[in-house]
């Protein structure tokens, strides 16, 4: 779900002070730019050159964060009206339905960011897919975080299975892919759940694949197949087979 303090962020990943404060509004809507925070992640990545790569968004791709939220919501006597790709406005009192401040919203996130990072489920099938794709394939999770929580989300990720590279993004990825792209020099799959993201990374590096992934069935029926996607689904094992075929079309 989006935010609008930063295009390329799930609403989950938004929580917490950002690494450079100094970057503009523009530079963070640049679908070729990539925060100086983020290039030394990339650098010190150990990529080998020719094998392929798939790069993966986190929320909602490879972690269920609308049904941990929801969880952490009901808590704080709080709920959530999927009515839009959107948090601010749909976060509701429960028994009067009023809409939560929005000026209390980053607050709120932050708590649920600190209290529910180790306990949010991953999506049915990811560990599995990305375990038998990783015989083909290196995988990079890039995910909007603060760069102080890349280590907890990192773990987290590890603890349920999922055990590869976590880089600390923020704005749109086009830029960060693309800096990955140029090391390998070999197919590049990218899976996102944010229209954005998708857009930007098909502008930054053009022949990426692109998986529009929603896990959460009650949000991609609010957004349907973002327009720049090779492939729209909510399901692992169809993931997993769509890569495997491109990866087998380039002959990997």
């Amino acid at each position: 779900m989006s935010t609008t303090d930063d295009p390329g962020a799930t609403a989950s990943e938004i929580p917490g002070p950002r690494p450079d404060m100094r970057t503009t509004a523009s530079a963070m809507r640049d679908p070729l730019a990539i925060d100086e925070t983020v290039i030394p992640q990339i650098d010190a990545l150990d990529l080998v050159r020719g094998r392929p790569l798939i790069v993966s968004d986190a929320d909602e791709v490879l972690i269920q964060f609308v049904v941990g939220l929801e969880r952490y919501l009901e808590t704080q006597k709080l709920w959530l009206d999927l009515k839009s790709f959107a948090l601010t406005g749909n976060i509701r009192h429960v028994g009067t339905n009023e809409p939560y401040d929005a000026a209390a919203m980053p607050a709120l996130l932050e708590a649920f960011f600190e209290a529910s990072t180790h306990a949010l489920d991953i999506v049915p099938g990811a560990a599995e897919a990305l375990a038998a794709l990783s015989e083909r394939a290196q995988i990079v999770v890039l995910t909007n975080v603060p760069l102080e929580s890349r280590a907890a989300r990192a773990a987290s990720l590890a603890a349920q299975g999922i055990d590869y590279p976590v880089i600390a993004n923020k704005g749109l990825k086009g830029g960060a892919v693309r800096r990955m792209a140029e090391r390998v020099e070999a197919p590049v799959l990218f899976l996102d759940d944010i229209p954005h993201n998708l857009a930007s990374v098909a502008k930054a590096h053009a022949p990426t694949h692109l998986i529009h992934f929603i896990a959460d069935p009650r949000l991609a029926k609010l957004l349907g197949p973002a327009k720049d996607s090779h492939f729209h689904t909510g399901h692992w094992p169809d993931a997993r087979a769509f890569i495997e075929q491109k990866l087998t079309e380039e002959g990997f």
